[in-house]
């Protein structure tokens, strides 16, 4: 082993004759683990966030959707068996998309209707288990029953077995003028995914009454599809582009929400940056520990120079003795930040008993519970930006203690 790491070594060891400096070592190894471990709690929440808000969405929009031109797809099931035959899609089914009012009394909303085959639908979103009263099975062709949003529901007024009038834009010619075209649904059932913007607006009813009270005939407006993994969806929209013919729309999921994923990713990228000032300030807290400890030890540097010690010896010497600082904040860090992550939905429950407070209260946020998931690459990049910092951080003092001239350190000992 080299003479510069068994004295670098040693110095971390010794117990100093300057306790002030042990204390700036201490506070500075601590500050580190402190960053490190906060960041990586952070970031797995964050990520814990996105990944169940993701799944929600999800829960409504498909991994992949094939629109015709003019919302309008003739040729549909055509379209879901050359889909179907992609090894990445594990299942497609159809859609009817359009707008309307739903009228209950003297309550009035403006709708997003959804028409859907129930047994092929629940392959590729999860309406049906978001079911709160009612069953997605009861959209019965013929029978003109309708399945609310939570928030929608409440607006309307109306419960499970409640007659709604949907009113469609598309008005009826007659000698008379332009009628509007309306038809009596039967609510049978309520959902709630826990996204305003679907459990708000959105109604299922069945294919065939939505082809009906749209006149559409047999035609859809297209085909959603689920993947095997949701993150090929770009791969298998490429393979869709080339192998369909004719005027079609084809979007996944990442283009249909993009700006919310992207302004995720920004906060992300934000949180870590503002974070990891916290472990800057602690590594940078290592150039005035080891500016002290060069001072304290002239005397030895100077012995040591005399001995035929380089200044690039001298140098590796306090690299060594700051960089074992870091490395050490950085494990403790990493460690704690693991643990705490795992351990979130233990942790946090045991801090709002503590404090007789919920963090996330039902009432207002959907998500009541802190999510997390710890990503490897996360927690990499975290403990090598660290480890950087703190080797940084040794550089300008390990200088100066390279060029302390001997001969006037041991002037006056």
């Amino acid at each position: 082993m080299q003479y510069e790491l068994l004295v670098g070594l040693r110095y971390t060891r010794a117990k100093r004759r300057n306790h002030f400096i042990s204390f700036i070592s201490l506070t500075s190894m601590l500050g580190i683990a402190l960053g490190v471990a906060a960041l990586i709690v952070v970031l797995s929440v964050m990520n814990g966030f996105q990944k169940e808000v993701r799944a929600r969405i999800l829960g409504v929009v498909s991994h992949v959707q094939i629109t015709g031109a003019e919302n309008r797809l003739s040729e549909w099931q055509e379209v879901a068996r050359e889909a179907a035959s992609l090894p990445a899609v594990v299942a497609a089914a159809p859609f009817v998309n359009a707008q309307g009012m739903l009228m209950l009394g003297p309550s009035v909303r403006g709708v997003v209707v959804r028409g859907v085959v129930p047994e092929l639908e629940q392959k590729v979103a999860e309406i049906g288990l978001r079911m709160v009263a009612g069953k997605l099975e009861s959209l019965v062709p013929g029978e003109f029953a309708i399945v609310l949003g939570a928030e929608l529901a409440r607006a309307l007024g109306a419960r499970v077995g409640d007659r709604v009038t949907l009113i469609a834009p598309q008005g009826l010619i007659t000698p008379a003028g332009i009628l509007p075209r309306l038809k009596q649904f039967t609510v049978e059932g309520v959902f709630e995914v826990g996204m305003f913007e679907y459990d708000s607006t959105l109604a299922l009813i069945n294919l065939a009454d939505a082809q009906k009270l749209y006149g559409m005939g047999d035609a859809a407006s297209g085909v959603r599809l689920k993947l095997r993994d949701l993150f090929e969806s770009r791969q298998v929209t490429r393979d869709l582009i080339t192998r369909l013919k004719g005027d079609l729309y084809i979007s996944d999921w990442t283009r249909s929400h993009a700006n919310y994923f992207r302004a995720v990713q920004i906060e992300k990228t934000m949180m870590f940056i503002i974070l990891l000032l916290i472990v800057a300030v602690a590594a940078f807290n290592i150039v005035s520990t080891l500016v002290m400890a060069v001072t304290d030890k002239q005397p030895d540097i100077a012995i040591l120079r005399t001995l035929g010690a380089s200044p690039g010896g001298i140098m590796k010497i306090f690299v060594v003795q700051g960089a074992l600082i870091g490395v050490i904040g950085t494990l403790i860090g990493v460690a704690g930040g693991i643990a705490l992550a795992l351990n979130i939905d233990v942790v946090v429950p045991f801090l709002e008993r503590l404090l007789s407070m919920k963090f996330l209260s039902q009432e207002v946020y959907y998500i009541t519970e802190l999510p997390s998931d710890l990503q490897s690459g996360d927690v990499i990049s975290i403990a090598l930006v660290s480890l950087l910092l703190s080797l940084f951080a040794t550089l300008y003092p390990s200088w100066r203690a390279a060029r302390v001239n001997p001969a006037e350190a041991l002037r006056y000992e």
